[in-house]
């Protein structure tokens, strides 16, 4: 009889770790393009480091994000349970500030006079120890902030995923996804961050004979790229807050969505193309008006303050 109650405890649990592999498959899927962007934008703000301070950044954003998930996880099955609604106003408020930090990043790009830690420009490094502390933790406080939006997104489409789920398994499948996508993303910005010391490595092997030849010029080839794709992707990670902010605006916004989709729908064979353009857009709008926004208010609190004084 104990026999039997074990082996069918073990099939149990059997059936709850499939069910639980199948719906975070499911949901890795559905949120594999605001991956994507994760990637991009969270190695873009890492990028500018010091080669010897790179990985410890990394690592704190790192520890910053698996934070985040320890409020998002608790706090999205409470609203979704209590308040629903929220849910999409939260997501809204987030893409707008995630368009608001993608269009103030464009303005740094192509302003030559620029506040702060980016006075000197994009080639800016501290030139002290103090200085490199505040630097660093600017850079810091920026990745987790946007990490969360961008986390709260991946939680979402996860929650919609196993919204019939039992809760156990709603809580289980989100533990999941969340630790997986933690580890995944900030794996491969390390793997990036540091992809010339790679290639340095693989071009002084010592490997003989043609497989050595291409292993020297495998690394070389990564030497000469990694400032390139640095540097590029320090733009497609402003451009993917354009598209992931875009994309909540739109989605919190139903006229506005609707209008999207009737032009996705009347395109014949670019629809998806489209699409991301349109979201592209929408975004770059948003971060537009909410930097006009929040520079007149600034400049209203600003005026206010010199007539008093």
């Amino acid at each position: 009889m104990a026999g039997s109650s074990f082996f069918a405890l073990l099939d149990d649990i059997a059936a709850l770790l499939d069910d639980i592999a199948i719906m975070s498959k499911v949901a890795a899927k559905k949120s594999a393009s605001v991956l994507s962007d994760d990637l991009a934008v969270n190695a873009e703000q890492v990028t500018g480091m010091k080669p010897d301070r790179e990985l410890p950044v990394v690592w704190a954003v790192f520890k910053g994000s698996l934070i985040n998930k320890a409020i998002l996880v608790p706090s999205a099955l409470v609203l979704s349970a209590v308040l629903p609604a929220a849910v999409k106003w939260l997501l809204l408020a987030g893409g707008i500030y995630l368009c608001y930090v993608g269009y103030e990043a464009i303005k740094d790009k192509f302003s030559r006079t620029k506040h702060g830690d980016t006075e000197h420009g994009d080639s800016y490094m501290p030139e002290n120890a103090q200085e490199l502390a505040e630097y660093e933790g600017r850079k810091i406080k920026g990745a987790i902030k946007t990490d969360f939006i961008l986390s709260a997104e991946i939680i979402v489409i996860t929650l919609n995923v196993v919204a019939s789920a039992p809760l156990y398994q709603q809580i289980l499948t989100l533990i999941v996804i969340a630790l997986a996508m933690t580890i995944g993303v900030y794996g491969l910005v390390a793997g990036i961050v540091r992809l010339d010391d790679a290639g340095l490595v693989l071009a002084r092997s010592k490997a003989k004979g043609a497989w050595g030849k291409l292993i020297k010029n495998m690394g070389q080839v990564l030497v000469a790229t990694a400032p390139f794709l640095m540097k590029s992707l320090s733009w497609i990670g402003t451009l993917a807050m354009f598209l992931v902010g875009g994309t909540f605006v739109a989605e919190g916004i139903h006229p506005l969505e609707h209008a999207i989709e009737a032009a996705v729908s009347a395109s014949v064979g670019w629809g998806a193309t489209l699409k991301v353009a349109l979201f592209a857009v929408v975004g770059i709008m948003a971060g537009f008006v909410a930097a006009v926004a929040i520079g007149g208010v600034s400049r209203f609190y600003k005026l206010r303050a010199n007539q008093s004084s």
